[in-house]
Formats: C-alpha cells, structure tokens, sequence
C-alpha cells in the first residue's frame, strides 16, 4: 500500500521509468483527432453542399443528428464488443470503416441527387458514419484505464479528449480551402483517404500492456502499482466473462453514474454546437467568409484544446497533493461549465472580434470541463470498462442527435441564433447541476454479483 500511495505522489516528470505509454496515447490522440474531423467535415463543407444540393437548414440540421443518432445507438453495443474482443481490433476496423463512410459521403453530388433525395442519401451515410465511430472513444477510455495510473489518468484522458480541439485548428482551415478551391466533395475524399493511412499504422503499432514488446517491465511495474487495470486484456482472454442482465443493469441505477452520465450529455451539446452550427453561425449570423471561417473557428479551439489539456493536469495534480480524486475532477468541471455557459453573452455585443473572443473564452471553459472520461475511469466497473464507457458516451451523444435539430428549428423559425445560443448556455448550468447536487464522491464502482443482484431485482 506504502509502494502504491508513493506513486501515485510521484509526479510525471519524476517517475524516472520508460514512456511506451505516451507514445500509445499519442496514437490515440492521433486517432482521435481524425475521428473529430471527419465528424466535423458536413458543418465546413455544410454551406456548399447546400447550396449544389438545395437543402434548407432543417434538412441539414437532420443530417448533422444522423450522425448522432447511430453514435449514440452504437455506444454500447461498442461498448460490449471491446469488452469481448479488445480494444486492437475493435478500434481498428472501426477507424478503417468510418474513413471509408467519410469519403462516401464526398460522391453524393457525382449522382445528380438534389433535395430530399439527397438530404436522405446524406443521412444514411452520416448515421453508419456514426454507427462504425460509436467505439471510438470507450475504447480510448478502455487503453487510458489499461496504460495510465490514477496520477496520469486526468491529464491522459484530457488529451485525448482534446483532439477534437486540436482537429478544428489543424483541419478546419485545410477543409475550407479545399472547399473553396476545389469544392466540398473533396473534403470528404481526402479526409477518408488520411483515416485509411492511419489504419495501417494503428495495427502496426498498438498492443496491449501485457503483450506489447517495447514496454519495459519497470515501466509495466509503475502502471500496475499506480492503479493501471494493466492485466484487463489478459483476464478477458483466459475468463471470456459473461454479464447478466442483473449485472449490466446496475450500471443504470447507481446515482453518481447517472450525474456522470448527464454531466457528459451537457458537455456534448456544447460540443456538438461547435462541430456542427458554430461554423455557419459565423458566415450566416455574423458575416463572416467562408475562409474566414476556417480560419476564425480554429481560434477559439486553441483556446479549447489549451483547457481540455489544462483541467487534466490541474486535477492529476490536485490527486498529487493530497485531495480527494472526486473533489479534484469536480472543481475543474464546474469553473469550465460556468465559462462555457457564458458564450450566451455573444447575442448582446455587435462587433464580431467581441463574438470571437467570448467563444474563444466558452471554448476554453467546454476544454476545462473535459474531465468526465478521467471520472469514468476512476469510476467504471472494472469487468465492465468499455460497456461503462458506451453508456457513458452514449447517454451524453443523445445531446449530439437533439441539439443540431433544436438549433436548426430555431435558425428556421426566427431567423437568428439567439434563441439557439440560449438553449446552448443552459446546458452549462445543467451539468454544473448533476456534479455539485446528484454526484456522490467519485469513486470505483463495485458491481455487485450475479446471484446477489437477482435476488434483490427479486425482492
């Protein structure tokens, strides 16, 4: 016990071990960041296809949610299928299929589909573009809880939960220029042809602790003590467990999960405002150029990433000092909420560098608030890692199917987003809500088993 508390004090730049882990999290970073931007490629390319296609905001308000829909469905099916086969092959068919769904959508226009046939052909092929990204993020969940002590975990899941940030800045201006010099199939095209190249290197490197040949065994040694679940690929090859029904529903009753859970539905709308309508809020409701769009959405996710990456160090080190992991999550969670919540200031003030910088500030504060898969990780099952992950993110990626339709509803009707950036701020009360008030302390849960479980559904 001495040896584990002494770990988890030492800090990252002391732990004089070897740095295989990083190198995975940079992978899945990589991955990941690919992941946001092919999910983020209809709202650059949203107002050219509109126009070549004749859709109406409704019509792309839906197809932004078709994406949403099968994401949220997929979750924890996606969840069940990495807990049963691994999170190597899981995330690699899953990253190979999504490229392929992406460059599809690029071919639309080749068939001369317009309107209503083409917003339903486009729909189709967001929703399985969602359906084959639905593990994507438990199985990033699944590698931090595998590779990462309780000390790192913050910062780990921070950074890649960050690359959706750091995906707007890198590809949001490559999408517009492409969009703009050679039209927006070509966003699609060449953002599946990337993802197909990332496959190759994803099998090339990935493996799990136990069996990967480059991790030293001092560094195995420092993850395992520090509370890494380094043997969970392991046990579910020699144990191939099974969950009853009265198992998995214990993941729906506990209080604490479900704060979690709604905490991660209000930071994914905010999320889903700024992948799918901030773009066409700049060029429709401000103004803006569609270049200078590109350019402008990549500002306020610096500010994002630099959050995201900043409340994952911040409460990593308030654990090293002594506090409480759950108070430790929370208290970046909540500042970043309140942040988040303020870019309803933006209906109040004219000039657009005034929009930007209040965007760029509830960006920062969505980032800060990005704590919920380190929360998760100290807090899943541990049989049950990634199907805790898929009712996690799926719960949260409920936000993704309501809010591009509401905002879209009320573009529609009143003609502005002002409406739209209200219901938006709500969300960062809400979540502030579901931690300080419905949370209980942040701990792991202990499922109870099987014959138990019945026997209280029993009674």
């Amino acid at each position: 016990m001495n040896a584990k508390i002494a770990s988890l004090a030492t800090p990252i730049a002391e732990a004089r071990v070897g740095r295989r882990r990083f190198v995975i999290l940079m992978l899945i970073f990589t991955v990941t960041v690919l992941n946001y931007a092919d999910r983020a490629t209809m709202s650059i390319a949203g107002t050219g296809v509109v126009k070549d296609l004749g859709l109406d905001p409704i019509m792309l308000g839906m197809i932004f949610s078709a994406f949403a829909w099968a994401y949220a469905l997929g979750q924890i099916p996606g969840g069940w299928l990495l807990d049963k086969f691994g999170a190597r092959r899981v995330y690699g068919c899953s990253l190979l299929l999504w490229s392929l769904f992406t460059m599809m959508q690029g071919t639309v226009g080749w068939f001369g589909l317009v309107g209503s046939s083409a917003a339903i052909t486009l729909f189709g092929m967001r929703f399985m573009l969602g359906l084959v990204e639905s593990p994507a993020f438990p199985a990033n969940n699944r590698i931090v809880s595998c590779w990462f002590p309780t000390s790192e975990r913050g910062t780990a899941s921070a950074l890649f939960n960050s690359a959706q940030y750091m995906a707007v800045v890198v590809f949001a201006p490559l999408m517009a220029w492409l969009t703009h010099a050679l039209g927006w199939a070509h966003v699609f095209l060449w953002m599946g042809a990337l993802g197909l190249v990332a496959t190759v290197f994803w099998f090339l490197l990935y493996r799990e602790p136990l069996s990967d040949p480059r991790l030293r065994e001092d560094e195995l040694a420092y993850m395992r003590e520090g509370g890494a679940l380094v043997d969970l690929e392991a046990t579910r090859k020699k144990t191939k467990p099974t969950l009853t029904f009265a198992e998995v529903s214990q993941l729906f009753t506990n209080r604490t999960l479900w704060a979690i859970y709604l905490g991660q539905y209000c930071i994914t709308a905010l999320t889903y405002f700024f992948i799918t309508w901030f773009p066409i809020y700049l060029i429709k409701g401000r103004g803006l150029t569609i270049m200078e769009a590109g350019w402008v959405a990549a500002l306020p996710a610096i500010c994002g990433f630099s959050g995201g990456v900043l409340g994952g160090v911040v409460s990593d080190y308030l654990i090293r000092k002594g506090m409480h992991p759950s108070r430790a999550r929370k208290t970046p969670f909540v500042i970043g909420m309140l942040l988040a919540a303020s870019l309803v200031s933006a209906n109040y003030v004219d000039a657009n560098g005034m929009v930007i910088a209040l965007m760029a500030l509830a960006f920062f504060g969505k980032g800060l608030a990005a704590v919920g898969w380190a929360v998760l990780s100290d807090t899943a099952p541990k049989g049950m890692v990634g199907l805790s992950g898929g009712v996690f993110n799926g719960i949260g990626n409920i936000a993704g199917i309501v809010t591009p339709v509401v905002i879209g509803f009320f573009v529609a009707s009143t003609g502005s987003f002002d409406m739209a950036l209200w219901f938006v701020a709500a969300h960062g009360v809400l979540g502030i809500f579901a931690y300080v008030v419905l949370a209980g302390r942040f701990e792991r849960v202990e499922i109870v088993p099987a014959v138990t479980a019945e026997a209280l559904h029993a009674k």
